[in-house]
């Protein structure tokens, strides 16, 4: 079902790429430092609001509008999937927790083998950051796999496997286990110009008709440079 749109360049949205949309879906690669959606700060400068700007051709009065099923981190490129519909966004959700993600990951180091995952219970403080805990009753238990795809001067590149989707998960797993992602500052990574960090593929079941999706972004030349 992977299928990139033409669109015209006055309802381009800004920052993002239109991978696919039918009346249920609409599918996009992120540009990095982009919200996903507004907060008291900004409002405007969001994927969902030059979307829902998107789906209606700059018509302010049009009822025409998305819904947003999940999240990236600002710093965080790649696939998002917003639903057309209340219906499409309850079914998506619904499934969420068995949709496939994978993502490219540029990290400081090497893992300790060349494939694994790193598990543990995951607690956000009060000061919006994620860390272990050791005590089951305070935090939600997470997985991350992930697939040694090469290493060059000190930096390894890796495919995510998500297993779960807790806040900022990936980058504090990498980060507790020796592994900082580059440019993850907050996390122990050495400053870059970017995070980088990639959303790079999903599959999941359509929200109308079931059959299967799946959808791939054009990998960011930051990661095509460490592979193989």
């Amino acid at each position: 079902m992977q299928e990139r749109k033409k669109v015209p360049g006055k309802h381009r949205p800004r920052g993002l790429i239109v991978l696919y949309e039918d009346r249920d879906i609409l599918v996009v690669d992120k540009a990095p430092g982009l919200l996903t959606m507004g907060t008291d700060r900004e409002k405007v400068r969001t994927a969902y609001y030059r979307l829902t700007d998107y789906a209606r051709k700059g018509n302010p009065k049009s009822r025409a509008r998305v819904y947003i099923v999940h999240r990236l981190d600002r710093e965080v490129s790649g696939i998002l999937v917003f639903a057309r519909s209340v219906a499409a966004k309850n079914t998506l959700q619904e499934q969420w927790p068995g949709v496939e993600k994978h993502y490219l990951a540029l990290v400081h180091g090497m893992p300790p083998a060349p494939k694994g995952m790193f598990s543990s219970h995951l607690v956000e403080n009060g000061v919006h950051s994620v860390h272990s805990t050791t005590n089951p009753k305070r935090g939600k238990l997470s997985h991350t796999a992930y697939e040694l795809l090469g290493f060059s001067q000190g930096i390894a590149l890796l495919d995510i496997h998500l297993l779960t989707g807790r806040k900022h998960q990936i980058r504090v797993h990498l980060s507790e286990n020796g592994l900082p992602i580059v440019g993850d500052t907050k996390y122990g990574g050495k400053r870059a110009p970017r995070l980088a960090l990639h959303a790079k593929s999903m599959a999941f079941k359509h929200p109308y008709s079931g059959e299967p999706c799946f959808f791939e972004t054009r990998v960011p030349h930051l990661f095509s440079r460490y592979s193989g």
